[in-house]
């Protein structure tokens, strides 16, 4: 069989380099799951992210029966009940002369038991709401305030790295000393400073698009540096030199001829971005000062294993965290790959 050949594009070489590294495309594949499974949080969960029963506090998680005394029957969950041992902590005894039937497609939900069963695939918190479904709820609001800091701080980036490194001289001077302004105050202590002053009487929403702006706010220096350096080249390149010979505005050069050019490795660094604004949320979430409960991010659904005692007794708790450190790492093996791919100086003499 003939071997297909694509034209001679660095663009397409770069998606076929990306896609032949496999710990890459399985990453990927990863954060498509993740962000799915966060979109369909309503439908997959058991329950709302506010459902709770305090008497399940920190039950451990449920499991499903699919036989009884050796015999396949329909899955079910046994009840619980609530005891103390001797040192009084909460102990879980099951109930098996209580039985739930599994229940799909019930109430706008993939599965679940009726009432008053509980099921609690990975564990319950200390107001007994479900972690599972807290995890893909909250699972929304710390992947999309990633993308959504790194969308804003992306555009502004753009903008500023490309007028200053097209147009050079004293504009050039007071844009990247202005970078490196906000570049020397440490992230994190700029962010908690930020926060602050936001009011306290924000509700969820508020909260959410304050800490979205927060963390653009203090991530596009480092992407406008960046754009600068690659603007500073292309400026000089003769595409660039044949517009400005034709009499073509320099906004439109900027914005037609050298920005997209910068896309391919700008996306590489985003994906690295992404990552460290998931962090921050959940920094600023696990002191209190990002999402507020009840509304579940995965950093404050961490914020209850600061302590030590309820990690030794209901260490699913930890869970939150488990998700943070895949996704961070799925982010970060992604943008290493796409900036493997594209990069610049990669020669594109090969065809297919």
């Amino acid at each position: 069989m003939k071997k297909r050949t694509y034209p001679n594009s660095r663009t397409r070489t770069g998606v076929d380099s990306f896609r032949s590294n496999r710990l890459a495309m399985l990453c990927l594949w990863g954060l498509v799951i993740f962000y799915g499974l966060a979109i369909c949080a309503d439908f997959i969960s058991p329950y709302s992210y506010k459902d709770e029963d305090r008497n399940f506090s920190y039950c451990p998680p449920t499991t499903i029966e699919f036989g009884d005394h050796g015999k396949p029957v329909y899955p079910f969950v046994y009840g619980r009940t609530l005891t103390f041992d001797t040192m009084h902590r909460r102990v879980y005894v099951i109930d098996k002369t209580k039985k739930y039937l599994l229940r799909f497609l019930k109430n706008g939900r993939l599965f679940g038991v009726d009432v008053p069963g509980r099921l609690y695939l990975w564990g319950a918190d200390a107001r007994g709401r479900d972690l599972f479904s807290r995890i893909w709820y909250g699972a929304r609001i710390s992947l999309s305030i990633g993308l959504l800091g790194v969308a804003i701080s992306f555009m502004l980036g753009l903008l500023i790295g490309g007028i200053s490194g097209y147009f050079g001289g004293w504009v050039d001077g007071v844009l990247m000393r202005i970078c490196e302004m906000f570049m020397m105050i440490p992230g994190f202590y700029l962010m908690l400073a930020l926060r602050a002053a936001v009011p306290e009487n924000f509700n969820s929403v508020q909260v959410y698009l304050s800490v979205v702006v927060i963390l653009a706010f203090i991530g596009w220096a480092s992407l406008a540096r960046i754009i600068r350096g690659m603007t500073l080249s292309l400026r000089e390149r003769d595409f660039v030199l044949a517009a400005k010979t034709m009499g073509v505005p320099d906004i439109v050069i900027i914005f037609k001829h050298i920005l997209p050019q910068t896309i391919s490795y700008s996306m590489a660094t985003l994906m690295l971005t992404v990552s460290s604004y998931i962090l921050a949320e959940a920094g600023l979430s696990v002191v209190g000062l990002g999402i507020q409960d009840p509304v579940p991010s995965w950093g404050n659904l961490l914020s209850e294993a600061m302590e030590i005692v309820p990690v030794i007794f209901a260490p699913w708790i930890l869970l939150p965290g488990l998700f943070i450190f895949i996704a961070v790492m799925c982010f970060n093996v992604v943008g290493d790959a796409l900036r493997d791919a594209f990069d610049p100086m990669f020669r594109n003499d090969a065809a297919g």
